[in-house]
């Protein structure tokens, strides 16, 4: 039984970790995944229960996080492409670092309050607007194309395992240490993150561009995005999937603590469902995508997530109500997992790398450009009308996109990875 066991748990000869490079960026992704668990709990308690936030400032903390990404995406992409990747992303994870340290600072000093909260926001969407481009970049330099969603798959599952253990470390840190000071180990984790980066060894090429122009590139990368079909059609469909999402992520906090009644340790033990569907997810999504393609596994997981935020929203407010809030959690997570590897994926394989940076940017522009607008309605829903009806309008709307992209012949056609060299847009079955 040892040996079988032994065996099971080692790595198949190709395994993507293997390779030492790779190894390296799974174990600083797993780090600060377990970072990013304590400050997906932490700053919005802190709203919540310190500062007594309504919905509708919930929704404005979101909005400030997503806000950077409308109004620097495409300029970053254009600088992205002019310099290296690798000292971007450090650097970011370096300053979400200083970023989310000052929260406890703040309440030490007695300043902390909903400005302060909305400060951090902005500067962790900054920053992410250009390390999180300069992150999936990085990917595509260590990892072949056609490993990309083997690669994805492996990086979710890194995030799973921080969220099956993480919500319910964080919770308890939480409730010894308050939801500020908690932020601190954030902060060591996302240092020893960066520490982590700095041993990479990357060889990269940066285009020498003798009369570099700024307005000439950003428009090269715009239209790029825009004269691909599959692009498009991924960037509207994953955008209505995120004005969804932060209409609901702006009140399950809220709907949480308030209707539901839980302790924010119990709060984070819930969150271990999130955990249990990414692994879920992580394991088998690479074979669901295999077997259905990854136009129609990516749908899917829009339909998953509606699932999820549409039972939690008709969820009684007893032992039921929890337990639904725990599948909601992991019904996002196997959504979430199955919408990005294919996403990432499909967008990366169908870009040549001078065009990385410019791509990755509109791309990310376009599908949050939704996002803002989906946090303040879901706060303002969740104010003046009720926090179920908020969850309803996001699960209702998550499965009418669900429907409406199966039946769209551009995704529905997509059963693998198109080819860089290849122009057609609609790979074949």
């Amino acid at each position: 039984m040892k040996n079988l066991i032994t065996k099971r748990l080692q790595l198949s000869a190709n395994d993507l970790l293997r390779d030492l490079t790779y190894r390296r960026l799974w174990s600083s992704i797993l780090i600060s995944s377990f970072g990013a668990q304590i400050t997906m709990l932490a700053l919005p308690l802190t709203a919540a229960v310190m500062l007594n936030a309504s919905a509708s400032q919930m929704g404005i903390l979101t909005f400030m996080e997503t806000l950077p990404f409308v109004l620097l995406s495409l300029p970053s992409g254009v600088w992205l492409d002019r310099v290296r990747k690798l000292p971007v992303y450090i650097a970011g994870e370096t300053v979400i670092a200083v970023a989310v340290a000052s929260v406890p600072v703040a309440f030490w000093i007695g300043a902390v309050n909903m400005l302060w909260l909305y400060a951090v926001a902005f500067i962790i969407g900054m920053v992410n607007t250009s390390a999180g481009t300069a992150a999936q970049i990085v990917l595509t330099q260590i990892v072949p194309r056609e490993r990309l969603v083997e690669a994805h798959a492996k990086n979710a599952l890194a995030t799973s395992g921080a969220e099956i253990s993480g919500p319910a470390a964080a919770g308890a840190l939480i409730k010894l240490m308050g939801a500020p000071l908690a932020l601190i180990a954030d902060a060591m984790l996302l240092l020893s993150s960066a520490l982590i980066l700095r041993g990479i060894q990357i060889t990269e090429q940066i285009p020498v561009n003798e009369k570099p122009h700024f307005w000439r590139d950003l428009k090269e990368g715009v239209h790029f995005v825009f004269k691909k079909p599959l692009l498009l059609t991924l960037a509207a469909t994953v955008g209505t999937w995120q004005l969804c999402y932060n209409a609901a992520l702006v009140v399950q906090i809220l709907f949480a603590t308030r209707v539901l009644g839980l302790s924010e340790q119990a709060v984070g033990f819930s969150y271990m469902g999130m955990g249990a569907g990414t692994i879920l997810a992580s394991v088998y999504g690479y074979r669901i995508s295999r077997y259905l393609g990854p136009g129609p596994c990516l749908v899917s997981g829009v339909a998953v997530c509606g699932i999820g935020w549409l039972s939690l929203a008709l969820a009684p407010t007893n032992h039921w109500g929890i337990a639904a809030f725990a599948f909601m959690l992991m019904c996002f997570a196997v959504g979430g997992v199955l919408i990005f590897i294919n996403f990432l994926a499909l967008r990366q394989a169908v870009t040549p790398e001078p065009m990385l940076g410019r791509m990755t940017s509109t791309m990310r522009w376009l599908i949050l450009i939704p996002a803002g607008p989906g946090a303040l309605i879901g706060g303002w829903i969740g104010e003046y009308i009720g926090l179920r009806y908020s969850l309803g309008l996001a699960g209702l709307l998550a499965l009418t996109l669900a429907i409406i992209a199966w039946n769209n012949p551009i995704i529905r056609a997509i059963k693998m990875l198109p080819n860089l060299h290849n122009q057609d847009e609609t790979p074949q079955s």
